[in-house]
């Protein structure tokens, strides 16, 4: 693993300073459930050992940028690069008054104390990945076992794999006492088609009413780029088949991507093509994530 300094020059923005204005106009109460905060460093230093250095992409640009998409409320999920201290999740949580959550990266030796912490202070999930360039979590059966002491509190699971897990990963998610969310579609490869077997074990897996998915990542899963049109597809399939259990997000400000820097603008107006219809759109929009994480009413952000 690089080993970075305090002093490491920071990776050049993965995002847009300047998004183009969404044609599409967003539900009330729309909320964008896959974000990350980033600094600013000389405030939230970043996490030694860490795999990449990103640019400040604070909190103020955020709330910024969901001004411009017609976005209210928000999941603010704990970066890698910042590690186990939640400290900036944390941060900008407070700024909104709890209009916007979050999901924390804690290790399974994490006391009590600190989860009921995290808890008042507006995080509601933990995360664990399992993706080559961000390190393996834990092995599957201990996470699973350590939702025990989630449940406690209310949170959930949030699940970042690779594709080729999916199958692998399912039969341990199946078991899990909280409800289990899947970060971007699986991570699906768009070029593989819909009939892939990853895709069909990810259909699989949803057939359990314990597990939610993120439609987010078709920046991530595309394989034409922008905007979209091979990864379009299967966020559509997952909404018209467990519509009541999709959200999406932006993933702002886009870590570690590749390929052309995504257009925020453009990300929300696919959602027309993947929730087809405003009641669609709504329930993925604004009462799926209302339901599942019980955000505070909203209010202007500054």
């Amino acid at each position: 693993m690089t080993q970075h300094t305090a002093d490491t020059p920071a990776d050049p923005p993965y995002w847009l300073a300047m998004p183009g204005k969404p044609k599409l106009t967003l539900p009330a109460g729309a909320c964008d459930a896959h974000v990350h905060v980033f600094g600013p460093r000389t405030r939230f230093p970043f996490a030694e050992g860490r795999r990449y250095t990103p640019s400040d992409a604070p909190k103020e640009s955020l709330f910024k940028l969901h001004e411009r998409l017609g976005i209210q409320h928000c999941v603010i999920v704990q970066p890698a690069c910042h590690g186990e201290d939640n400290s900036v999740t944390v941060d900008a949580i407070a700024a909104t008054g709890g209009s916007y959550k979050g999901v924390a990266l804690v290790p399974l030796s994490v006391s009590d104390a600190e989860l009921k912490r995290l808890d008042a202070a507006g995080l509601c999930g933990a995360r664990f990945h399992y993706m080559t360039h961000l390190a393996r979590g834990p092995k599957i059966n201990d996470v699973i076992a350590f939702a025990k002491r989630l449940a406690a509190i209310g949170w959930h699971l949030q699940i970042h794999m690779e594709a080729n897990l999916i199958a692998d990963l399912a039969p341990a998610l199946r078991q899990s006492p909280v409800p289990v969310v899947i970060d971007h579609m699986g991570r699906i490869d768009a070029s593989l088609g819909l009939e892939q077997p990853a895709f069909k074990a990810l259909l699989s897996l949803l057939n359990d009413t314990n597990v939610w998915v993120k439609v987010s990542g078709a920046d991530r899963v595309t394989r034409r780029g922008p905007p979209y049109s091979d990864a379009v597809p299967f966020a559509r399939r997952l909404v018209a088949e467990f519509g009541d259990r999709c959200v999406w997000g932006t993933d702002w400000p886009h870590p570690n991507h590749q390929g052309p820097t995504p257009d925020d603008g453009v990300l929300v107006d696919i959602l027309s093509e993947i929730a087809p219809g405003e009641a669609a759109r709504k329930a993925v929009l604004a009462d799926n994530p209302q339901r599942f994480y019980r955000f505070a009413p909203a209010r202007k952000l500054t």
